[in-house]
């Protein structure tokens, strides 16, 4: 079977040192599941798999036993070059997600040409119960609809969303620091109204003041506006 044959080039690919580097990185994962294989190998890896007739096979097999299966199985779909079986996959693939890293990473290149079929999706995900789910709208928001695509109801979307999960919260906190970065004038109430919970507040004023592509007068006004 494809999966087996997949997860024994895994190993084969198989970095030590760099599975050990990496499980500090991936709390929510078990250690025992990751394999150790860096990022540009699986994506050449994915590459090649995404032109076999039977990887829809491969696809199919949910959940995957290690963390690198996942990340692999995500790059897979960003090569998809058909908008409705890359989005019909996201689907699928986003209840299994657990872990920042293989949610950042899906960004199927092909959503880009399809911004409102791709909207549709992003108000049913960010509804979603499942952390990941969520981070992945919030995400793919920040991604696509922050430049000439900007519509003021997008943060007002992502600033209703209320959650006690890290992963969600800091995905708003980035969402709203690189909005402040593109959007300052449309975004800066946002703040200045304090529209976020006091965590998610100071976390986006913390990124924002950390980033090269806000103007340093910026930056202190929103050092004022921190919450104490």
């Amino acid at each position: 079977m494809l999966k087996e044959e997949v997860k024994k080039e895994l190993f084969n690919l198989q970095d030590v040192k760099y599975r050990d580097f990496q499980s500090k990185l991936l709390p929510t994962v078990n250690p025992d599941t990751v394999i150790g294989v860096r990022t540009p190998a699986l994506r050449a890896y994915a590459k090649t798999l995404i032109k076999r007739e039977d990887i829809d096979e491969y696809l199919s097999v949910l959940p995957h036993e290690y963390f690198d299966e996942n990340q692999l199985h995500g790059f897979i779909i960003c090569e998809m070059k058909e908008y409705n079986r890359a989005i019909d996959y996201t689907d699928k693939f986003l209840p299994y997600i657990d872990n920042w890293a293989t949610c950042d990473q899906l960004s199927p290149k092909i959503f880009k040409k399809y911004k409102n079929e791709l909207l549709e999706r992003i108000n049913k995900w960010i509804e979603s119960n499942k952390t990941y789910t969520v981070r992945f709208a919030i995400g793919m928001l920040m991604e696509h609809f922050l430049d000439k695509d900007f519509d003021i109801s997008y943060p007002e979307t992502v600033a209703k969303v209320q959650s006690d999960e890290y992963y969600v919260n800091m995905m708003i906190a980035w969402y709203f620091a690189t909005a402040l970065a593109k959007q300052y004038d449309s975004v800066i109430p946002f703040i200045e109204e304090k529209r976020l919970d006091e965590w998610t507040h100071n976390k986006t004023i913390s990124k924002s003041v950390e980033s090269n592509r806000i103007p340093e007068d910026r930056k202190k006004y929103l050092k004022s506006l921190k919450i104490k």
